[in-house]
């Protein structure tokens, strides 16, 4: 059965006493993650009856922590693993040409030519750049979309990067690749996809045991328990997946970011590409965003012990991303330009690979076989919708429909509104501005120096399933990724949608 893509409270509700008294299901998704999300579309849009629970909210692990880039694995070139570049290279035609091309951008990326990268590295730089060129074409990307990568001048490279160092600077190798508006709007478009298609999204509800016949699960609005019937249980949550799924081996990487204003960099127009001092294929990079940041950061540093809910940047990390982009800059970076901070953890299968960084980033599918619980693990933004359609296709004989199904806010915005509304909700644009309703202070922003308006925080509420401030915050606007921002956004959030609860239910902590 269709419904609308709203999600809200009261939607919650009803559906949550849907399941309570027993309403059968095909399939339970376990986990509101991107991979989740992707599977409880994949599998409603197929004519599935489709529950999702997640225990806190969507996004709110890795799938919020990411590096923001729908990217076409051009590194997985440099290992030899040519098959996972160009599923990447396909995905990513996939995501930008018919899932949200209104969330996915073109970003100019460069590879600065200092005494960094020797002259030999360069030209197998720009061989790889070719092969994914080639796979680019081959996807169907076009050039207009992406242009093919080319060698540039020291002055060129100094216009797309003004505060890159000029002495040793012997030009840069410019390429392009996709660059996500915001890895938690994909995961809530996702989910308000699949609510159109009939599937129930359920945030605030914890998995307490999967079973061959569905869940034994809890409302942690409530405390309320219930039993989930299914007859299909997908286990997507992440590096937390071996607590539901035991003898599921993970060795979790964690990609580790800091954000700086813009300015501070001199207001780059394309992303810059450090090499890590030792050689190897890993890099720092510091990609503008249309928010007045830079995000820079770098990936595959292992994580041992205990998966926190929220991991941190290490003070290591911190000082190695600022003292590699230093040397690429006029002005070395310190602690004091950073505004804000935020780390992720991949769920990359463990292997016999010696460091996290030679691990597979294949996704695998795994039944348990006493439960017949499938668990989705490994894999990587850009690749979520195949990931998702591998485990429907477990499930149903349907064919997959997702390679040709927009999600809603997919298209243009009308030209009139605000830019941030027209970038973070495309078609669906006018009706957030709509929301303003005869009050004009909703369509500015909530605090000075804050780029969030306050229709955004009603839309959160009233469309998008936001539950408590943090939802509407820290996933639907981002606004928490700068501490500063939040706080000062924090008062008016309070006025402006008053019926969100203060702070995530301490049982789902």
């Amino acid at each position: 059965m269709s419904q609308g893509p709203d999600l809200h409270s009261d939607r919650r509700s009803r559906e949550l006493e849907e399941l309570a008294a027993g309403a059968p299901l095909d399939v339970l998704v376990v986990g509101g993650g991107v991979t989740g999300a992707g599977v409880a579309l994949d599998a409603a849009s197929r004519g599935l009856s489709v529950a999702l629970i997640e225990r806190r909210d969507l996004a709110h692990g890795t799938s919020r922590w990411s590096s923001k880039l729908a990217h076409g694995g051009l590194r997985y070139l440099a290992t030899g693993d040519v098959g996972l570049a160009w599923e990447a290279a396909r995905e990513r035609a996939i995501l930008a040409d018919r899932t949200a091309p209104h969330l996915v951008r073109a970003l100019p990326m460069l590879m600065p030519l200092n005494d960094d990268v020797s002259r030999a590295r360069g030209r197998t730089i720009e061989v790889g750049i070719r092969m994914g060129d080639a796979l680019r074409a081959a996807a169907g990307t076009r050039r207009r979309r992406l242009p093919a990568g080319r060698r540039v001048s020291a002055e060129e490279a100094r216009r797309w990067a003004p505060e890159l160092r000029a002495e040793g600077l012997r030009g840069a190798i410019l390429h392009w690749d996709g660059q996500l508006e915001d890895d938690a709007r994909l995961v809530v478009g996702l989910a308000r996809t699949a609510a159109a298609h009939g599937a129930r999204i359920l945030t605030y509800v914890s998995a307490l045991s999967l079973d061959a016949g569905g869940a034994r699960a809890r409302d942690e609005l409530t405390g309320a328990e219930l039993a989930i019937a299914a007859r299909h249980v997908v286990n997507a949550t992440g590096v937390w997946a071996g607590g539901l799924a035991p003898g599921i081996e993970l060795r979790p990487s964690r990609g580790s970011h800091v954000l700086v204003p813009a300015e501070r960099l001199g207001d780059p127009r394309a992303s810059v590409s450090v090499p890590l001092p030792g050689g190897g294929s890993r890099f720092v990079f510091a990609l503008p965003r249309p928010d007045g940041l830079v995000l820079c950061g770098i990936t595959d540093e292992p994580h041992d012990g205990p998966v926190p809910d929220e991991p941190a940047v290490t003070p290591a990390e911190e000082a190695l991303i600022l003292d590699t982009l230093s040397r690429a800059v006029e002005r070395p970076l310190s602690p004091g330009d950073v505004v804000g901070r935020f780390a992720g953890l991949r769920p990359l299968l463990a292997g016999s690979a010696g460091s996290t960084g030679d691990l597979s980033r294949r996704h695998a599918l795994i039944t348990d076989p006493n439960t017949g619980v499938l668990t989705v693990v490994g894999g990587k933004l850009t690749t979520y919708r195949r990931m998702a359609q591998d485990a429907v296709d477990r499930i149903s004989a349907s064919p997959c429909r997702t390679h040709r199904l927009p999600l809603v806010g997919a298209g243009p915005a009308p030209t009139d509104l605000p830019p941030r509304l027209a970038r973070r909700y495309g078609a669906e644009a006018a009706a957030v501005a709509a929301l303003a309703d005869g009050r004009p202070e909703l369509l500015r922003p909530v605090a000075a120096g804050v780029p969030l308006l306050g229709v955004e925080l009603r839309f959160a509420v009233e469309r998008e399933l936001a539950l408590t401030l943090g939802d509407a915050l820290d996933r639907r606007s981002r606004i928490g990724l700068v501490p500063a921002w939040r706080e000062a956004a924090l008062e008016a959030a309070r006025k402006i949608v008053p019926e969100l609860l203060e702070a995530t239910p301490a049982s789902a902590i």
